[in-house]
């Protein structure tokens, strides 16, 4: 409905009571009622004002839309009880004495009384409709805020059920791989210790370092899931924060034969001063890590070549391996699919695109954009 159509009916009905009740060769009388009627167009900015202006076409005219609209809109707007009721004693007094003044019969007991009941019909009905509109308004107003209230304890519910259930996760992933990753720490150790081969002392050396590294994420990602929330100020600190400079060592540490090429050091420093730079490092570095592991499970003693360049919008990395070596063998490593998967809604998270292809040598690719300038 449009917004006109409330405030144009009843200054119609008020003008159509007005001719319909006065002659047109009654001048005073029509013209009292059609200021009334023509008041109406200003009864929700000014009630008070308009009730007061229709009073004269109901005393002059005998107009009763005017006057009865005009208190339904007032008494809508609560405006204290002590003046509503005097609004509709004035409206009382209007209706029941006559115009002019001289023609009232006090004696005429009968018609008065008549004239009084149909004067406070008259003057009730607006008052209560109006009470009921705006008792039914605050109602709904209330029950919207209820409903409101009721939709924050359900997620406030919630998350306190996802707090729990962070919590027993993270004692779950405590108790079952820091006792694993510490026994394979120990053996390492153990090795390095006793054994007289450089080359097997390297490996457990690299193994216990691997190892030590995992533990201390390990932490991190306790920590994170026994917080309250992820996105917290606790949590971002909690949180582990590789970027690009710790991609060398990671490449080195993989065991896989690796070409990288990086940014150089002063566009570096160009994307670090971006906003939201560590997030996209942080992202960069995880899509590379996530990539050399499916190709030590996937494609065994292939050639990558690890790429990371910055683009006016942030970064793009791509890493590229060649088919797997038929001398190779491959690691019994388990995989759940959900790499790629996780890769692909962080790079979205930070309104980014990944793709993840085969290429025509038999080799694979993963390519992502990474943009600056949102945080995560």
């Amino acid at each position: 409905m449009p917004a006109v159509v409330p405030v144009v009916v009843p200054v119609l009905l008020a003008i159509a009571d007005a001719v319909l009740v006065n002659d047109l060769g009654m001048a005073l009388e029509l013209g009292a009622s059609m200021v009334a009627a023509a008041a109406l167009l200003l009864r929700r900015r000014f009630p008070l004002l308009v009730f007061l202006g229709t009073l004269p076409g109901l005393y002059i005219g005998y107009i009763w839309f005017a006057p009865m609209i005009a208190l339904y809109t007032l008494a809508g707007r609560r405006p204290g009880r002590v003046r509503l009721g005097i609004c509709a004693v004035l409206l009382i007094a209007a209706h029941f004495f006559p115009f002019p003044i001289s023609d009232f019969e006090l004696a005429e007991y009968r018609d008065n009384a008549l004239t009084l009941i149909d004067a406070g019909v008259t003057s009730a009905a607006p008052i209560a409709l109006g009470l009921l509109v705006r008792t039914r308004q605050e109602l709904a107003s209330r029950v919207a805020d209820l409903t409101r209230s009721r939709q924050r304890e359900d997620t406030l519910l919630a998350e306190r059920i996802k707090t729990t259930e962070r919590a027993r996760l993270a004692r779950e992933m405590h108790d079952v791989v820091a006792h694993q990753v510490s026994l394979i720490s120990l053996q390492a150790g153990a090795v390095q210790v006793s054994t007289a081969d450089e080359t097997a002392r390297a490996g457990a050396r690299t193994i216990r370092e691997l190892s030590v590294r995992t533990l201390e994420e390990l932490r991190h990602m306790v920590g994170v899931l026994r917080a309250n929330g992820g996105d917290t100020e606790e949590t971002r600190d909690l949180a582990p924060q590789p970027g690009l400079a710790e991609l060398p060592r990671l490449i080195e540490m993989s065991a896989l034969d690796v070409t990288y090429e990086g940014c150089a050091d002063s566009e570096e420093g160009a994307v670090a001063g971006a906003s939201g730079a560590k997030t996209v490092e942080r992202a960069a570095f995880r899509t590379v890590q996530e990539a050399l592991t499916n190709v030590r499970k996937h494609a065994p003693g292939a050639r990558v070549r690890v790429r990371v360049d910055p683009v006016d919008t942030g970064l793009r990395v791509e890493i590229r391996n060649g088919p797997a070596d038929a001398s190779a063998t491959a690691p019994a490593l388990p995989g759940g699919g959900h790499g790629l998967v996780g890769l692909r809604e962080r790079a979205q998270s930070l309104g980014g695109t990944l793709e993840a292809r085969p290429t025509p040598d038999g080799g694979f690719v993963v390519r992502a954009e990474l943009p600056y300038g949102r945080s995560s």
